[in-house]
C-alpha cells in the first residue's frame, strides 16, 4: 500500500480560492453557501482594500468561527516585494512584486506635485516589439488579473500609510505590457479602484496608456467612464512608426489617431499623445512638422519623453538643444506640447528594467 503523501495531509494555500480583487457582488455570490448577511461581503473587502489584512485572522469584526471557515476555503493573494529601489530625492519608489506562481512584475511610485501617482503594469512583460522599450526583450510571460493589478496598487497605498500617513491619489496604467490586449481585466480592476471601500478612486484620476489596438479604444470610448487616454505615437508617419512599434503594422498609424480623435470626441477628454525622443531618429524639424500636420485641430496635447536609453537597443538620447528645439517647433505650429519630467532616472524606472536584472540573474 502507498504511503500518504504528506503534501496531500497539510492545507495547501495553492488549493484555496484567492478572493483579492473580487467586488462585493462577487464576494457575496462567492459567500452565499455561509448563509452570511450581505453586509458581511463588504467588510471583508474593506479588510482587504482599505485596511491591508492579509489574513482572515486580522478582520476583528468578524466571528472567530467565520474567520476559521472563510480560512479554510479562501485565501488574500498579496504579492511578494522581491526588490525594493528608492530614488536618491527619495520622490520615486520602484517596486518588484512577485505572486505566488513566481512571475515578477514591476510597479513604480512617484511622488508628485499633486499626490502621490502609482504606475501599474497589466502584463508580466510585453509582446508589442517596441523597438525602445526593456519590457519587450523577455516577451510576454501572461496577461495579470484585476487583482493582480489591484494588488499592486493596494500594496503601495498600504506602504505610504505605514510610511507617512499618505495615499494614493492617481494611477497610471503605463507600466509593462498593453492593457487593451487584457481588455476585460483590466477594465475591472479600474472598477474595482472606483469602489468606495475599495480607494474611491475618480475615473478622472486614473490614466490608460495604449500602444494603439484600435478596436478597443473605440470600445473603451463607448464605455462612459472618463478616464484620460494617452497614446504611444512615437513617430509622426507610418514607415517609421512601423520600424520602432511593430503593432502599427496591423494597426496604422491613421487609424489610431482616428480612433484617438474618436475618444476625445465621444468624452470630452483631452488625449495625451505619448512622443519618445530618439537622437537622430525621429527628433528632426522636419518630424516635428509632420507631427504638428497629423495633429492640428485636435482636443490633444504631446508629451515628449527623452529616451531612458537601453544598452541592448543602441538608442540614444537626443542632446537638451535638439529636445527645446523640437518643443520649440511644436509649439509654433500651435501644438499643445510638454517635456515629461523624469523621475527615478538613477533606479532605472523605465518600464521592464528590474524585472529584467532578475530574470538575467
Amino acid at each position: 500500500m502507498t504511503a500518504p503523501n504528506e503534501l496531500d495531509k497539510a492545507p495547501d494555500k495553492r488549493r484555496k480560492k484567492d478572493i483579492f480583487g473580487e467586488n462585493v457582488e462577487a464576494l457575496q455570490a462567492e459567500l452565499a453557501p455561509l448563509h452570511l448577511p450581505k453586509y458581511r461581503a463588504k467588510q471583508i473587502a474593506e479588510w482587504m482594500y482599505q485596511k491591508g489584512a492579509a489574513s482572515f485572522a486580522a478582520m476583528t469584526n468578524l466571528p472567530k468561527a467565520l474567520r476559521e471557515a472563510l480560512d479554510d476555503a479562501y485565501m488574500i493573494g498579496q504579492p511578494f516585494v522581491r526588490d525594493r529601489l528608492d530614488s536618491a530625492d527619495g520622490l520615486t519608489s520602484k517596486f518588484l512584486f512577485e505572486f505566488a506562481d513566481g512571475t515578477a512584475i514591476e510597479s513604480v511610485l512617484m511622488r508628485q506635485s499633486y499626490g502621490n501617482s502609482v504606475c501599474v503594469s497589466s502584463q508580466a512583460g510585453c509582446n508589442m516589439g517596441c523597438a525602445f522599450c526593456a519590457s519587450t526583450l523577455h516577451g510576454m510571460a501572461r496577461n495579470l488579473s484585476a487583482g493582480e493589478m489591484a494588488a499592486q496598487v493596494i500594496a503601495i497605498n498600504n506602504r505610504l500609510r505605514e510610511e507617512d500617513g499618505g495615499k494614493v491619489d492617481t494611477i497610471v496604467i503605463m507600466g509593462s505590457g498593453e492593457p487593451l490586449m487584457n481588455y476585460d481585466q483590466v477594465l475591472a480592476f479600474i472598477h474595482l479602484l472606483h469602489e468606495p471601500y475599495v480607494l474611491g478612486l475618480g475615473y478622472r484620476n486614473i490614466t490608460l496608456s495604449t500602444a494603439g489596438i484600435v478596436p478597443n479604444m473605440l470600445r473603451l470610448a463607448d464605455e462612459g467612464i472618463p478616464i484620460s487616454l494617452s497614446v504611444s505615437l512615437h513617430a509622426p508617419n507610418q514607415p517609421l512608426r512601423e520600424k520602432l512599434m511593430p503593432i502599427s503594422k496591423k494597426y496604422p498609424m491613421e487609424d489610431v489617431v482616428r480612433a484617438a480623435k474618436h475618444y476625445a470626441d465621444k468624452t470630452k477628454r483631452r488625449v495625451t499623445y505619448e512622443y519618445i525622443l530618439i537622437d537622430g531618429v525621429n527628433d528632426t524639424e522636419e518630424h516635428a512638422r509632420e507631427l504638428a500636420k497629423l495633429l492640428h485641430g485636435q482636443l490633444a496635447n504631446v508629451n515628449l519623453i527623452p529616451i531612458n536609453p537601453v544598452a541592448e537597443r543602441h538608442l540614444l538620447r537626443p542632446s537638451k538643444e535638439r529636445i527645446d528645439h523640437f518643443l520649440r517647433s511644436l509649439t509654433m505650429h500651435h501644438i499643445q506640447a510638454t517635456v515629461r519630467k523624469e523621475m527615478g532616472t538613477d533606479i532605472h524606472a523605465a518600464c521592464g528594467q528590474l524585472r529584467n536584472k532578475h530574470l538575467e540573474a
